[in-house]
């Protein structure tokens, strides 16, 4: 493993795929077409492609982590019959006040909390200041802003809505794709 590198984070629902509320079901799984050509372009820039995911709908009862991990591995197929790869995949089943059992609780992995970048970081060897974190809601961009990464708006998802006076993007893109590009000319800078 190449040590220290850089990587994009990516959350999932309403940045890579549609967002349909909880998604329960492989039926409403629809990647944005632009996911593919952003994460070949993340690749092909040689810097990781890492997933990081808030899945309360485990902790809600809507669905068992096993359904998480079937969604990902379709994912990671639909990329790879695009010519693209993300690294790893990461996510949080809690929920600090909804949830059954131990998915009933105050996690540090829950974005906007560090853990999964943290977690990424130490596993995969990424130089989170040299990283990115690429999101549509504004969990993502204070995720970015309490590990020291630039966070990207997407106007995808949630993103249409989010207020940004509070949060403080590095950058608002239209999409995926656009997040990606802006992301290969701040590398030149």
């Amino acid at each position: 493993m190449k040590k220290h590198t850089s990587a994009v984070f990516l959350d999932r629902d309403g940045t890579i795929n549609e967002e349909v509320g909880y998604l329960d079901s492989l039926e409403q799984l629809r990647i944005f077409p632009a996911a593919f050509e952003a994460v070949r372009m993340i690749n092909e820039a040689g810097m990781m492609v890492v997933v990081v995911t808030n899945q309360s709908g485990v902790a809600r009862g809507f669905f068992e982590e096993k359904f998480v991990q079937t969604v990902h591995d379709q994912i990671q197929k639909a990329f790879m019959k695009e010519g693209a790869s993300i690294d790893r995949f990461y996510y949080c089943p809690h929920h600090p006040t909804e949830g059954i059992g131990t998915y009933r609780i105050s996690c540090d992995c829950r974005k906007p909390a560090p853990g999964m970048l943290m977690k990424a970081s130490e596993e995969l060897g990424i130089d989170l200041p040299a990283s990115y974190v690429v999101g549509d809601m504004a969990k993502d961009i204070e995720l970015a802003n309490n590990v020291g990464v630039r966070g990207i708006l997407v106007r995808t998802g949630y993103g249409k809505n989010v207020k940004i006076s509070d949060i403080h993007p590095a950058h608002i893109a239209k999409d995926i794709l656009a997040a990606a590009e802006w992301i290969m000319e701040d590398r030149k800078r």
